[in-house]
């Protein structure tokens, strides 16, 4: 039979026993529940009939005493978890009391009032990056689409050419307390003191210098400003590094500024070939100038010796003719007469005195005048055959020679 069956009697399994039983007394749990956290802390523990009732009001005050007990644990112990923190490895800990400053803690755990004290915790190692003159994001699974920011990117040089510039920034915290409270937003304050820095180093200089080879000066120059500037507002910034990623023309002409560095670098290209081709023919023109210059002392030198043996020559002739004139001018006479004869091709021949008829192969006396070999200006009777010569000796022929000329001597 069903326990909600008429004539079953009220058998609810939830009441038991088939007792009518109303709700838990709100009380009992109370007094329970302080007798264990009382029996854990070592204090009282309630009494021994725990189903006395003739205390009246005693169980009802015992139970608002524990948990009274157990919320101050709880508020103690939430409030030291609460008041407990800890400064990892390269960061500070910067404490606020009521919103103003109080200290700046090192790494480690450290202890607050709460809620009175609130810590910011900012990290120094960590390296900030900031692109001015463009953004980079993710245009693709390969390249990152580069969208340019002419706001930022286009200046002014000093030539009144526009530039485009765009720069790279890292950056890190270096002063907690400046970085929280001197400056509203340092990111952006970084962002134009960095712009205003590189327009006034760009509008110094003139756009082939920061097109072609100043980037590194003007890298330098506008990193050495911004951090000036950045000192001064008490940014509590420091800049690591500044990297100019590009600097081009405008978009607009950039196809003539294409033009015109191609000219430049073929001046420059021709410029090296001029100066590669006089230093090879300034040297060689150097060197055939100093040649020279030897040739000629040489022939100098030589021409002043001659001039000068000649010369002594001379007198020595001329002491030897005023002792013997008549023997010095006949000697002079035959010398002359032997080196202008060798170097002719006549032949004379002397028939005075005789009949003997004479045969002169001219044909070898020519090839004989001729021939390199010493046979030049040699008498004539080694020039002619063996039969052929005359039958005159050489004395005979010196003394007719002689007579020759001092018969030209009387006319």
């Amino acid at each position: 039979m069903a326990w909600n069956e008429p004539g079953g009697g009220n058998r609810d399994p939830w009441r038991g026993g088939g007792r009518e039983q109303g709700p838990p007394d709100l009380d009992e749990v109370v007094r329970k529940l302080s007798d264990k956290f009382g029996a854990l802390l070592g204090g009282r523990r309630g009494g021994g009939n725990s189903n006395n009732s003739s205390g009246g009001g005693g169980v009802p005050g015992s139970g608002i005493a524990g948990i009274g007990l157990i919320v101050a644990i709880i508020a103690v112990v939430g409030w030291l978890i609460a008041s407990i923190y800890i400064v990892n490895e390269g960061e500070r800990g910067v404490v606020l009391r009521f919103g103003r400053f109080l200290d700046t803690t090192m790494p480690g755990p450290h202890l607050r009032l709460f809620p009175i004290d609130r810590v910011e915790i900012v990290n120094l190692e960590q390296r900030r990056f900031r692109e001015i003159g463009y953004r980079s994001g993710s245009g693709g699974a390969r390249q990152p689409a580069i969208r340019s920011v002419p706001k930022e990117a286009l200046m002014l040089t000093q030539d009144e050419n526009i530039v485009d510039v765009r720069l790279a920034v890292q950056y890190q915290i270096d002063d907690p307390r400046a970085y929280l409270f001197n400056v509203l937003d340092p990111e952006s304050m970084l962002v134009q003191v960095v712009e205003s820095a590189t327009r006034e180093t760009i509008g110094k200089s003139t756009m082939d210098f920061v097109l072609t080879e100043g980037r590194s000066a003007i890298v330098g120059d506008i990193q050495k400003l911004s951090q000036r500037i950045l000192n001064q507002y008490a940014t509590g910034l420091q800049i690591i590094t500044v990297v100019l990623q590009d600097a081009q023309p405008p978009e607009e002409v950039q196809d003539a500024f294409a033009d015109a560095i191609k000219a430049r670098e073929d001046e420059q290209r021709l410029k090296n070939e001029a100066e590669a081709y006089s230093n090879e023919v300034i040297p060689r023109a150097r060197g055939q100038a100093a040649r020279r210059l030897q040739e000629a002392s040489a022939y100098k030198e030589q021409v002043v010796a001659q001039a000068q043996g000649e010369t002594s020559r001379f007198n020595q002739l001329l002491a030897a003719y005023q002792k013997a004139p008549a023997v010095t001018r006949e000697r002079l006479y035959l010398e002359t007469m032997e080196s202008v004869l060798s170097q002719t091709s006549k032949v004379l021949v002397d028939v005075k005195g005789t009949n003997n008829l004479l045969y002169l192969p001219l044909d070898r006396l020519f090839k004989s005048h001729e021939a390199p070999s010493g046979a030049v200006g040699a008498p004539l009777s080694e020039t002619l055959p063996s039969g052929s010569a005359p039958s005159v000796d050489g004395s005979a022929a010196a003394t007719r020679l002689r007579d020759l000329s001092r018969s030209r001597e009387v006319r």
